[in-house]
């Protein structure tokens, strides 16, 4: 489906979206208020199909995003003893969602992962060749990660599903638990990864006007380049607290601490940046939408 223009004439928007109470879901409801876009939440379950279509017949929406699923409380460990629960969100779940989207003639904007490749010797660990959109997943270390893997390649077949692989969510709001500075400024120790990750505060607003443009198929959602958790804490001290440290541990060392092994990659973004050629780099965005409007240091002369 290509883009199609938003005249006078054009039908007004209004977005129906799934996944309140999750971080996303909640971030996008306040970015629709602040661009007065029509929205509603949806109240029906993903897995059931007569709920959903009741919450389409109800609002009558020109766009679906899907930011509901399972990513485990409070990691993704939680997935590895809870499997159906797993699969019924997020592979049920967002099938079922896509496929009413499809009979009602509704693009559906669906939040994905794209922890679902590692390095490998094909996208060596800092050789800055990331991993593309049609590039098969080559990550099965957690349930997590394989279920979200089965669902993206089911979606392929819908040709009214945008699929957004997020990676390391980061946001301006330091004190959310979900946000992955936040997490790893907490942790005892962390690994120092080079990875690709998602700024919110800059793509939330790109997923909106995807959706005005009608884009779909699979897009790597993650700003260009990597950063590895090291410079991110280098970040988090020099702007937000110089006393701030922290120790490494390798991989091995984590295994011992964590259920499931964990995704590090990189990957490609030159499809979303053609679409959308002002998207910043991950260290630029993060100076930009993070760590500047925290700033607690004095500015250096």
């Amino acid at each position: 489906m290509g883009s199609q223009s938003n005249g006078s004439s054009a039908k007004p928007f209004k977005f129906l979206i799934y996944g309140k109470t999750g971080w996303i879901g909640g971030l996008l409801g306040k970015l629709c208020q602040s661009q007065g876009i029509d929205y509603s939440y949806g109240s029906g379950r993903l897995e059931s199909r007569d709920t959903l279509i009741a919450d389409i017949n109800a609002i009558n929406p020109t766009h679906v995003f899907n930011a509901a699923g399972v990513t485990g409380r409070p990691n993704v460990d939680w997935c590895e003893s809870h499997k159906v629960e797993t699969i019924r969100a997020n592979v049920v779940g967002t099938l079922t969602l896509a496929d009413v989207c499809r009979e009602k003639g509704l693009i559906l904007i669906n939040y994905a992962t794209g922890c679902i490749f590692e390095y490998d010797s094909k996208h060596p660990l800092g050789s800055g060749i990331g991993f593309k959109e049609e590039d098969t997943p080559n990550f099965v270390g957690s349930f997590y990660s394989k279920t979200k893997a089965m669902v993206e390649e089911l979606l392929k077949n819908y040709e009214n599903v945008c699929t957004l692989r997020v990676r390391m969510p980061i946001s301006s709001d330091l004190t959310n638990p979900r946000n992955f500075i936040t997490k790893i400024s907490r942790y005892e120790k962390v690994v120092d990864i080079p990875n690709s990750m998602t700024v919110l505060d800059e793509l939330l607003p790109i997923s909106i006007e995807m959706a005005k443009r009608n884009l779909t198929g699979i897009y790597n959602f993650t700003n260009p380049g990597c950063i590895s958790h090291n410079q991110i804490l280098e970040m988090y001290r020099d702007y937000i607290d110089p006393k701030f440290t922290w120790k490494n541990f390798n991989l091995e060392e984590q295994a011992k601490v964590i259920i499931a092994p964990r995704s590090n990659n990189e990957l490609e973004t030159t499809k979303l940046k053609t679409e959308f050629p002002e998207l910043l780099s991950i260290r630029d965005s993060l100076v930009k939408y993070v760590f500047e409007p925290n700033r607690k240091t004095p500015v250096k002369a």
